[in-house]
């Protein structure tokens, strides 16, 4: 039998013993005697008591100083004779105090920021040469000399510390024995500092990357400044700080021109001018104020118990330290900035207008001819103000079912049957009425709604072609504009499948609509998203080509089904010889590589007969019908279908929208369609 027995020598001490116990029989199986081995494992049980302390303190998310805290006390009750203390070693090889708490509190201060090197006491000459060092005498040690004073002062003699290494080799900390006389560590204090050695290791390594997480989630990898998640944090504490009769000054800065950077010179120099633009603004500002990089070219200035005198002041010396170029690698590039400047209160009461005001006020330095800056005014930025409030207008009309989807068909040129729809998105606003796709789409984009719309889209053309299905009206084809933002999401291709599943329809049913900007970065996540559309067996559609920069052996390898002529073709298409030759030539590229060609903006005759002498195979346009509401588009479709030029396509798709009609609904007239049954975003 093996027991581990507490017990207590004559001064009360614990005392851990290992006993191992066996008992001897007789012949008759009666115990003849009993044999005890006793062996002291307290120190055993000390040293396992640490590891056992630091596991549960980092399990428990306990900060570090608190955890070197309680390491060091518990080291001093097994090893009452000595003082420890364990300290972190940053990047720059500065010393920082985590653990002391029986050294004096402005001893441990006074280390704080000191570098290591080869003669800063037993410590800082530790980290520095990547071993222990041992100081008998402070006193007479060359080491201490700068650093004696104090450890003397309060009866500490000697020192004894250790490095203490991350896994890759780096010195990020010290564990060290103060002794009260001048003597060298134990086997004891050696067996208890080779434990506290990696029990440190854990902590401080913990700790670095916890700070390094909280680098990379709050401040940009490019710069080292607050990033936008940050940003606002910091705002929102400065804005809850202003005192009665102060205020909050917040500037956006815009570099002018930074695209002809990339553009001309590449990634790699405006990531260098982003740099050095940093750095040159940094120099202006005062170490209250708080300047942070938005993203991409875009910058904020935090410009505490400033008003718009002093936030003038900023503006102007800035302005004066951005006139010398900047140099990047051996070239000299002019830049300047345009700035927007809102104070809290004056201008705002909350952040995010605070923000969106700064920003109105940057787009007007813009207009004024750049490398300048602008203040916010209500009077000035009538229209930002408008902007702030479709803005909140179009987000509530997302989420409370403010948009709709209208359909505009496609007409087969061959024989005039429905080839399928286009949803086209429609906002009506209580009070501001009708608002115009061209005004809301862009909209969306500015406020980061669009991907959302996009989605929304997809959901509700959807859900209304399972609705024709279950009513028995047979819409081939439904397509859908997505913004360039959406096909950046790598899971837009389940996201859509589960939207198909969910309400029951083939893939195949669904044409999603793209621009040539989707697909400029051959190499972007947006080709691997598109293919994977494509596998599943939805229709990509081509939008607007022709306005873009498309190459024919780029257009020969997309995984897309059809190409659309845009309605800017059109107009001219039978008048002006460049505008047919354009059609013709996407005409014969759809042809030659077997992609089905949609022709938009077709509101004439003429349009129609040339489109279809060269082969166009759908056309779509007022010529048959605008966008129509669901309800509209079913009294249009029965029209349609009745007109005698179209018999032909009624015997190839045979379909009776009255019969179906009357089976949805019973009593209900042929032509009566509810709202609800509704047919089938883009002005």
């Amino acid at each position: 039998m093996d027991e581990e027995i507490l017990a207590y020598d004559s001064g009360g001490a614990e005392i851990w013993l290992a006993a191992h116990v066996k008992a001897f029989r007789n012949a008759r199986g009666k115990v003849k005697y009993i044999v005890a081995l006793l062996a002291d494992i307290t120190e055993s049980r000390q040293l396992w008591s640490l590891p056992q302390l630091i596991m549960t303190a980092l399990a428990d998310e306990i900060p570090i100083a608190e955890i070197a805290d309680r390491l060091c006390r518990r080291v001093e009750e097994i090893a009452p004779n000595v003082v420890s203390s364990l300290l972190h070693i940053d990047a720059e090889g500065l010393v920082h105090p985590l653990g002391g708490p029986s050294l004096p509190d402005d001893y441990s201060r006074a280390l704080d920021g000191v570098a290591i090197g080869p003669d800063v006491g037993s410590c800082g000459s530790a980290a520095y040469h990547g071993k222990a060092v041992l100081a008998m005498d402070i006193d007479s040690d060359p080491r201490w000399q700068p650093y004696k004073t104090r450890p003397l002062e309060v009866g500490l003699r000697g020192c004894w510390s250790s490095p203490i290494k991350a896994k890759d080799g780096r010195v990020i900390g010290t564990f060290a024995f103060y002794f009260r006389e001048c003597r060298a560590p134990s086997r004891w204090h050696e067996r208890i500092v080779e434990a506290c050695v990696q029990l440190g290791a854990l902590a401080i390594e913990r700790k670095e990357a916890r700070a390094q997480i909280t680098q990379l989630a709050y401040y940009d990898t490019l710069t080292g400044l607050p990033n936008r998640a940050r940003l606002r944090h910091l705002i929102s504490e400065a804005i809850a700080q202003v005192a009665d009769g102060k205020s909050v000054a917040l500037a956006f800065l815009d570099i002018d021109n930074f695209k002809d950077v990339n553009d001309s010179l590449g990634h790699a120099a405006g990531d260098e001018m982003l740099v050095e633009f940093a750095q040159r603004l940094h120099k202006q500002i005062q170490p209250a104020d708080v300047l942070g990089r938005l993203g991409g070219d875009e910058f904020v200035i935090l410009l505490p118990d400033r008003d718009a005198a002093g936030a003038s002041l900023v503006a102007y010396r800035i302005m004066e330290a951005l006139s010398p170029p900047l140099k990047l690698g051996a070239r000299q590039v002019p830049v300047s900035v345009s700035m927007g400047i809102s104070i809290y209160p004056d201008n705002a009461t909350d952040l995010d207008t605070l923000i969106q005001q700064a920003d109105a006020a940057m787009y007007k330095a813009k207009q004024a001819g750049r490398a300048t800056y602008r203040f916010f005014s209500a009077d000035m930025n009538r229209l930002a103000e408008q902007r702030l409030a479709h803005s909140a207008a179009l987000r509530a009309a997302l989420a409370g079912g403010g948009l709709s989807l209208h359909y505009q068909p496609q007409i087969g040129t061959s024989d005039g049957s429905l080839h399928g729809v286009e949803a086209l998105a429609r906002w009506h606003d209580p009070v501001l009425g009708d608002v115009s796709p061209a005004k809301f789409i862009p909209l969306a984009e500015e406020c980061g709604l669009i991907e959302q719309i996009g989605l929304w889209s997809i959901r509700e053309a959807c859900r209304q072609m399972a609705q024709w299905r279950d009513a028995g009206l047979d819409i081939p084809c439904v397509s859908v504009n997505l913004s360039p933002i959406n096909f950046q999401n790598p899971g837009l291709a389940s996201v859509v499948a589960e939207i198909l599943s969910e309400y029951g329809l083939p893939p195949k049913i669904l044409m999603l609509e793209i621009t040539e900007s989707v697909f400029l970065n051959e190499h972007s996540v947006a080709i691997e998203t598109m293919s994977a559309m494509r596998k599943l067996g939805i229709g990509l559609s081509l939008d607007d080509f022709g306005t873009g920069y498309s190459s024919l052996n780029r257009l020969a390898h997309l995984p897309i089904r059809e190409l659309k002529i845009d309605r800017s073709f059109m107009r001219y298409v039978e008048s002006d010889p460049a505008a047919r030759a354009i059609v013709t030539t996407v005409v014969r590229v759809g042809q030659s590589l077997q992609l089905i060609v949609v022709a938009e903006g077709v509101e004439i005759e003429g349009q129609r007969n040339l489109l279809s002498e060269l082969g166009c195979d759908v056309i779509q346009g007022f010529l048959y019908a605008p966008a129509l509401s669901p309800s509209a588009f079913g009294r249009w479709l029965l029209d349609h279908s009745a007109k005698p030029g179209e018999r032909h396509a009624a015997k190839r798709r045979p379909f009776d929208l009255g019969a179906a009609i009357r089976r949805r609904s019973g009593a209900q007239a042929a032509g009566s369609i509810s709202g609800d049954v509704v047919f089938g975003s883009k002005t």
